[in-house]
């Protein structure tokens, strides 16, 4: 019997026209991220059952400029398996055209798993002010930002207020109930919250510039975008380390 490989994997992906990160049940009108990543795996033609086992859990709309994976391919008698290499080009060949992009790929051990041995997770929020409907941000921000308030934000104020987040917490109040709440942790360890201005290409001056003053006079809108970058770090998972350098 051939030998099965198991992989860690690194993706990004556009979230607005999906259900979520997770797995969407087919007859569903919109799947989930999940659901194109193993229709791609299944066209490598494993002889294995394809599962792809996600590390973090994004809502719908939600994008990630790297989430990661693990799976397991095993191919018919007498191949070898995947290089982490042409995996990558195979799983992007055929993801196309949706918006999804696998970044990386890594042998690792038989038992890794990449939600289990993950240390922490980083969030961006992108909050823009100047305007209070989506429909006046510019065309390169749509579904990438949230339009806060169509005034100045107190970001000392917030600044302040964030500390009072860092730490051990207990976030049962903020999540929502499912089968899954009672088996799962509602500590959580904020290590960072930072706010800063954000970018946009939509605004850069050198770029388009008349066009970008036209628009922004003609709406009457001025935009600034500021964003939230939040790290918070799970219990468990210390053996990342290792396991990484194993991957390489």
């Amino acid at each position: 019997m051939a030998e099965k490989a198991r992989y860690l994997i690194y993706f990004q992906y556009r979230g607005t026209g999906y259900s979520g990160v997770m797995k969407s049940p087919p007859h569903q009108p919109v799947l989930g991220v999940q659901n194109y990543l193993e229709g791609a795996v299944q066209k490598l033609r494993p002889t294995n059952g394809v599962s792809v086992s996600i590390s973090s859990r994004t809502d719908s709309g939600v994008h990630a400029l790297c989430n990661s994976a693990h799976l397991d391919i095993q191919r018919k008698e007498g191949k070898l398996p995947f290089s982490a290499k042409l995996l990558v080009e195979a799983l992007n060949f055929h993801l196309k055209p949706e918006p999804i992009s696998v970044l990386k790929a890594f042998r690792v051990a038989d038992d890794f798993s990449a939600r289990f041995r993950a240390l922490s997770r980083t969030y961006v929020y992108r909050l823009v002010t100047g305007c209070y409907h989506r429909s006046q941000l510019p065309v390169f921000e749509r579904n990438l930002c949230w339009p806060a308030a169509n005034r100045p934000l107190n970001t000392d104020a917030m600044k302040e207020a964030a500390q009072i987040l860092l730490g051990t917490h207990d976030f049962s109040t903020f999540r929502s109930l499912s089968s899954e709440t009672p088996f799962k942790s509602p500590l959580k360890t904020l290590l960072q919250v930072d706010i800063m201005p954000g970018f946009s290409i939509a605004l850069q001056q050198n770029f388009h510039r008349d066009v970008c003053k036209l628009d922004f006079h003609l709406t009457g809108i001025e935009v600034n975008g500021w964003e939230v970058p939040a790290a918070d770090r799970i219990a468990w998972g210390r053996e990342v380390g290792n396991d990484m350098e194993k991957a390489k």
